[in-house]
């Protein structure tokens, strides 16, 4: 029997008496084959959310099961691509159908036509095991690609070619398994987008991702395989903080998913990446990119989708053996196509109308990230950073709360500060990082013994500030003491000479750690050799005249990064400064 459209609701269709579907299977809806999923089924009816838009879909239009999972196809040609929400590539879909994005529209999510130096790594006869490396060829200038033994088979390889070049579909070796099946492997392979890739071990998180943002390494890291979020409202900076992060931070490979985002700002978000220079090698970011686009006005179902099919491709590459950040801007789009879902499918709301399983989705999510051992023997890890949108700038909504559950670092984006152009605007009194112990062995054995006891002097510093800042308001900063007054001088330097970076600087949008690490030596200097002045009741007032704290405010501009031996010289600067002062 015919399986048709019963019912049509927005992205929702029902299907009645039905008993050829199984949960979570792909089918093709319409005459148009839309792409859609099973997401229900009782006795009476099989629920199926459409990936496509719906518009002109009618009843009894037929709906054929496709027998698999949503998935996604991995092989060489990802990299550098800019796919929708389900991996449809969209540069090739603008040759094919112009600017937009016909319903069932079929285009590969690979290049089926490309040929690849493929470099054979495996013999006849060799035991093969899955996640076992079989291939490699390179994907672009800056990546090598790795092609993985599938890690639900193993088996004896009873064929296969010599180097050469080969397309994606091209079967270049067959495996026997331990039931006999003869199974014939090319260069691809298909993964279930809501499934996690299986590793050996999972490794501890005792490395940070080096972004170069000084407020982040220093104030508050994030470790290789973590997960952070980044919430803030509108005109907070968070698209920006991310755009920073993932020029600079020291993963080998960037997902950006961009998440129900304005169309206008995913066009420029595109065509920003399309022009950055990875700084490390010269070549073009993309080069090392994967972006996916899901605008606001493209289908819900797509949206909900999209982040799994980031985390995917982030996972397939962290299995080769390479770090991989995602950045996933805005995981409050992809609540909000949740809870459109849920709507349509007529569930109890739970807080704010979300649905009730909101924060398992926003679990499942972001503990797929990890530092892991890979079953091909190489270590990898996935480190997650979501962009949070709270509506109004309000903290205390759901999506925001259920994700403070989950990370373990808290980048709270201050509208204030990004109108008073302090960048990037991450409010020092509601961010944390609760990585700080799992990486202060290694900020203790690569930077520098005292660096952690440097960067706590500094956030009670800033406290220090902030209750002070309670009684200015109130009585004004004449009547403070010496003492208070050099602590307010100090914080000021932390704030505008260390926490505050200029992205379109040479020497500040990136500065390493050591260079990091020696500007908190030097502020710290300044305040341990000004407070001996305080005692010998020198007001403080006289030292802030000789513009010593203006010196240090600038240094971040003024020493750069290629030449720190310049920095030394500073404490012999507020040593005579001082002196004239004494």
């Amino acid at each position: 029997m015919e399986n048709k459209i019963y019912s049509i609701n927005g992205p929702v269709i029902k299907v009645k008496d039905s008993t050829d579907f199984s949960l979570l299977e792909m089918v093709h809806v319409g005459h148009n084959h839309l792409l859609g999923e099973v997401i229900s089924i009782d006795k009476n009816f099989t629920v199926i959310q459409v990936y496509e838009s719906t518009t002109g879909l009618k009843i009894n239009e037929p709906v054929e099961p496709s027998g698999s999972l949503l998935s996604c196809v991995l092989g060489p040609g990802i990299m550098s691509n800019t796919y929708d929400g389900i991996q449809r590539p969209l540069v090739d879909i603008a040759e094919k159908y112009g600017s937009y994005i016909d319903v069932g529209s079929d285009v590969q999510p690979l290049n089926v036509d490309k040929k690849w130096d493929v470099k054979i790594k495996v013999k006849l006869n060799e035991q093969i095991v899955g996640g076992q490396i079989y291939a490699t060829c390179q994907e672009t200038v800056l990546i090598e690609h790795r092609m993985m033994f599938s890690p639900l088979l193993s088996g004896k390889i009873v064929d296969v070619k010599e180097d050469g070049q080969y397309k994606i579909h091209d079967v270049i070796m067959k495996v026997q398994d331990d039931n006999g099946i003869v199974h014939d492997i090319t260069l691809i392979q298909k993964w279930p987008i809501r499934k996690p890739r299986p590793i050996k071990a999972r490794k501890p998180l005792n490395r940070p991702l080096a972004t170069g943002q000084r407020v982040i390494d220093t104030m508050f890291p994030i470790a290789k395989g973590g997960c952070a979020a980044i919430p803030g409202g509108f005109g907070s900076g968070k698209t920006m903080t991310q755009h920073q992060i993932a020029k600079w931070c020291d993963a080998d490979i960037i997902v950006y998913v961009g998440c129900g985002e304005r169309g206008n700002e995913m066009t420029q978000v595109l065509e920003e990446f399309s022009e950055l220079i990875d700084p490390k090698s010269n070549r073009p970011l993309l080069d090392r990119t994967v972006l996916i686009a899901n605008t606001s006005n493209m289908p819900v179902a797509a949206r909900e989708a999209s982040i799994y099919t980031g985390i995917t491709l982030a996972e397939y590459y962290r299995d080769m053996g390479y770090d991989v950040a995602v950045m996933a801007d805005s995981t409050s789009r992809w609540a909000e196509a949740l809870r459109e879902i849920s709507g349509r499918l007529e569930e109890m709301p739970a807080e704010e109308g979300f649905p009730a399983y909101l924060p398992s989705r926003i679990s499942q999510f972001y503990e797929r990230a990890g530092s892991t051992e890979t079953l091909s023997g190489n270590d990898g890890s996935v480190t997650i950073i979501g962009a949070v949108s709270p509506q109004g700038g309000d903290f205390s909504e759901p999506v925001t709360q259920n994700t403070k559950r989950f990370v373990r670092c808290f980048w709270a984006l201050d509208k204030s500060l990004a109108y008073a152009r302090h960048y990037p605007a991450i409010n020092w009194n509601s961010s944390y990082s609760e990585y700080i112990d799992d990486l202060s062995k290694w900020y203790g054995d690569n930077v520098a013994y005292d660096f952690m006891t440097l960067r706590n002097e500094m956030v009670k510093t800033l406290h220090e500030e902030n209750d002070l800042n309670e009684i200015v308001k109130l009585i004004g900063s004449d009547i403070l003491p010496d003492d208070q007054k050099l602590t307010m001088e100090i914080a000021k330097c932390i704030r505008v000479g260390f926490l505050q970076q200029n992205a379109y600087h040479a020497d500040d949008t990136y500065v390493p750690f050591e260079k990091q690490y020696k500007m908190m030596k030097i502020i710290f200097y300044l305040y341990t050799e000004a407070k001996k002045l305080i005692i010998k009741k020198i007001p403080t007032r006289l030292i802030v005249e000789t513009g010593i704290f203006d010196r240090v405010i600038k240094i971040k501009y003024d020493v750069p990064n290629n030449n720190l031996a310049l920095l030394d010289a500073y404490f012999n600067e507020i040593d005579q400064t001082l002196l004239k002062v004494e």
